[in-house]
């Protein structure tokens, strides 16, 4: 399965700013709320978002650190993860021999991931395995976002068949997909 439907694309936002953070608004619309790096998205409130540096600042020599084209709109998890790695150790180069990354808005990106049914990630390339890695996309809780979210829109879609059309198959589905729901927010509560 696709690990995402859709490649984040950053606007050309050239507006001089004071902090990097000042741009994490524009960086949430442009990345649809959701983390660059593992697609979580960020209407859980459980995980703080935070903005990356794809360039990690003790790298950037030609471009400033307040640059929007440089910047990641990353959960926490991920942008922790990250940190500073940037085997290259060079501006202009992201990735070398499979180590290093791929910028989140390029297109490519998604071909070095993919989704099991589980929800969890899976690499794709050797590259990806590196990245996998380096971002720690092993950790449970990716899987559990995805399925969260998942089960909301099936809840979604079961509600507005069942407001419809009055349907006792429908209305015991709707009660087992919430127990299901129930499950992984507790089991999201225990990560």
């Amino acid at each position: 399965m696709p690990f995402r439907d859709f490649t984040p694309k950053r606007r050309n936002i050239t507006t001089a700013v004071t902090t990097h953070r000042d741009h994490k608004e524009n960086l949430r619309i442009d990345f649809k709320y959701r983390c660059g790096y593992c697609n979580s998205p960020d209407s859980w409130k459980l995980t703080y978002y935070e903005i990356d540096h794809f360039i990690p600042e003790d790298i950037l020599t030609i471009m400033c650190n307040t640059d929007y084209r440089n910047l990641v709109y990353a959960c926490r998890s991920c942008n922790n993860s990250k940190r500073k790695k940037w085997p290259t150790k060079d501006e202009n180069l992201s990735c070398a021999n499979d180590e290093g990354w791929v910028d989140p808005c390029d297109d490519t990106y998604n071909s070095h991931f993919s989704r099991q049914q589980d929800g969890t990630i899976k690499y794709e390339t050797a590259l990806g395995k590196w990245m996998y890695t380096a971002l720690q996309l092993h950790k449970p809780q990716h899987a559990v976002i995805f399925n969260l979210e998942q089960l909301e829109h099936l809840i979604h879609e079961m509600e507005e068949i069942n407001s419809k059309k009055k349907n006792d198959i429908v209305a015991q589905l709707l009660l087992t997909t919430y127990r299901n729901y129930r499950t992984y927010i507790d089991k999201f509560r225990n990560l």
